[in-house]
């Protein structure tokens, strides 16, 4: 077949090829590019951000599920979630996820990098990735021990609150839960507001941030709506990147070193169609085995959360907000003249970290608080007062797969999470629901009077009922991880070595949230940040050796 296929071998060689204009691809070109002496492309399958739904906040509740924003790709039928399949957003953008994500600021927890770190992974406990995270920031409460300023990361506090999401707060106060001021110390367990990727009520993407402040540069070039095929690899080295733009194919060569950033869904693909992959994978696609690594593809982890919604009464939402029309005039003047109020709102403002049971030895489990609800991401908002409570596992044992369904580039790839495959997993998923009715029942909550719309009072309380019930109210919260782990190369699993080298191919790195070897505790776009940050350093360190 690629007989047949003319392909134009660009002659101008670059020293980085970097495929993904994501969250990590957009913060590698900027570092990368920092030294004229370094010639760096960037490869984006999606276009520009010139759509005035990437840039307010609240853009996202009509950027998810739109083709023009959104890959639009779907998992299969999950057993777990009783055979249902989901939507599974994927930026489709420059700036990627973080163009169309809930902007949460959220490092995780400390003892998640401290476990990479025990799994051999040396450079990347919490005191190593710690000066990468202050290294990023542009933090509102300004330079600490912990936060940095002046980088191109901008974090402020949220523009607006709502009185329930006050009263939710008061709640897990009188559970035990602890008032929090900031998420991102090392320890998150307690409850507050949301730091958010956003500067004076706009979202700040990685695009915003990194790539367009670079782009100045005569040093860096980037295409926009390319798709690319496969890597290059001759004599074992990645040497170029095949691509397609506008129905034509073209090659273009590295001099140094080629970088994926697609994602924990475009990278695997990528490498498998370069053959980079398990065998029994790939020969049944026609795809010629370069490396026979068996973790493409796998490993694929997700939080799953579970969406109650309680319907209130006598306190504003954004629902009832939402649908008169002088409520949502008054939004837009606000918004216009102040930048404050609802449209500056992230999907979720209130978190609350916390732990499913008391035998847990740190919080595992998170609530998404928001003073709205509806069915699913790209429907309208319910036309009665509610708000949505939804619960996360934060660290589930359950593992899926991202494998090739066909050679062609332009093909969606299986995406199977697997979720709640494990006894543990459905074991946090019950109790989960227990702390989020235990939660609502609280005092602060009854001049409202919650009426548990979802999972519904019908609900038992066994952990069959429960589980079940997680099931059919579960949805992802866009935080897949996994696919490219990192790991020491006695792991039959790892497809990258600590400095993020894919094992066994020269030239060839793997640096965005593919590359996790567990998932972090929270929000997985600012440590997919601190990876491309971390991995710029280790590209720029290597070149001088």
């Amino acid at each position: 077949m690629e007989n047949d296929v003319t392909v134009t071998v660009l002659s101008d060689s670059s020293d980085y090829i970097i495929v993904g204009a994501g969250t990590a691809g957009c913060i590698l070109a900027n570092r990368l590019s920092e030294n004229p002496a370094n010639r760096v492309l960037v490869l984006e399958a999606g276009g520009n951000d010139n759509w005035i739904w990437f840039h307010i906040p609240v853009g996202y509740l009509f950027a998810i599920g739109n083709p023009r924003s959104d890959w639009m790709f779907r998992t299969e039928a999950e057993p777990g979630l009783n055979g249902r399949s989901l939507n599974y957003p994927r930026g489709k953008v420059i700036g990627g996820s973080s163009a169309i994500n809930a902007m949460i600021s959220m490092r995780g927890q400390a003892a998640d990098y401290d476990h990479w770190r025990q799994l051999g992974l040396q450079g990347w406990s919490w005191r190593d990735v710690l000066p990468a995270f202050r290294a990023l920031e542009d933090h509102f409460l300004g330079d600490s021990e912990h936060h940095g300023t002046g980088g191109g990361w901008r974090i402020e506090a949220p523009r607006l609150s709502w009185k329930i999401l006050d009263s939710v707060g008061d709640a897990a106060v009188q559970m035990g839960i602890p008032k929090i001021p900031d998420f991102n110390t090392g320890d998150n367990e307690g409850v507050g507001y949301f730091h958010v990727n956003q500067k004076r009520g706009r979202r700040w993407s990685s695009a915003r941030g990194f790539l367009k402040p670079a782009m100045r540069r005569p040093n860096l070039h980037v295409e926009t709506k390319v798709l690319v095929d496969r890597l290059v690899i001759e004599d074992g080295r990645a040497v170029g990147v095949r691509y397609i733009k506008d129905g034509k194919s073209f090659e273009a060569r590295t001099r140094g070193e080629v970088i994926l950033s697609a994602g924990s869904i475009g990278s695997p693909a990528i490498l498998q169609r370069s053959g980079i992959g398990p065998a029994d994978w790939l020969t049944p696609l026609g795809i010629e085995v370069v490396s026979d690594r068996r973790g493409v593809g796998r490993n694929l982890q997700d939080h799953l959360q579970q969406r109650a919604i309680y319907k209130v009464q006598g306190v504003k939402t954004l629902n009832e907000t939402y649908y008169s029309l002088p409520r949502r005039g008054l939004m837009a003047v606000d918004y216009a003249l102040r930048r404050r109020g609802p449209l500056t709102m992230a999907p979720s403002q209130l978190g609350i970290f916390t732990r499913s049971d008391p035998g847990r030895e740190r919080a595992n489990i998170q609530f998404h608080a928001q003073p709205l609800s509806l069915d699913k991401f790209g429907e309208p908002l319910h036309r009665f007062p509610a708000v949505t409570v939804s619960a996360c596992n934060l660290r589930p044992s359950s593992r899926g797969i991202v494998h090739l369904r066909s050679a062609e580039p332009d093909q969606a790839p299986l995406i199977a999470p697997n979720y709640l495959s494990t006894d543990d997993d459905r074991k946090v998923a019950a109790d989960a629901i227990r702390v989020t009715r235990r939660l609502m029942a609280q005092a602060a909550l009854e001049p409202y009077r919650p009426d548990e719309y979802l999972p519904g009072k019908s609900v038992g309380d066994d952990d069959t009922s429960l589980a079940r019930a997680a099931g059919e109210i579960g949805t992802t919260i866009f935080h897949p991880v996994g696919t490219a782990k990192m790991g020491l190369a006695s792991d039959s699993l790892a497809v990258v070595d600590e400095r993020l080298r894919v094992h066994g191919i020269v030239g060839l790195r793997v640096i965005d949230a593919s590359v996790m070897p567990t998932i972090t505790s929270g929000n997985t776009n600012t440590p997919t940040a601190m990876i491309a940050e971390m991995g710029s350093r280790m590209l720029l360190e290597d070149s001088r050796r």
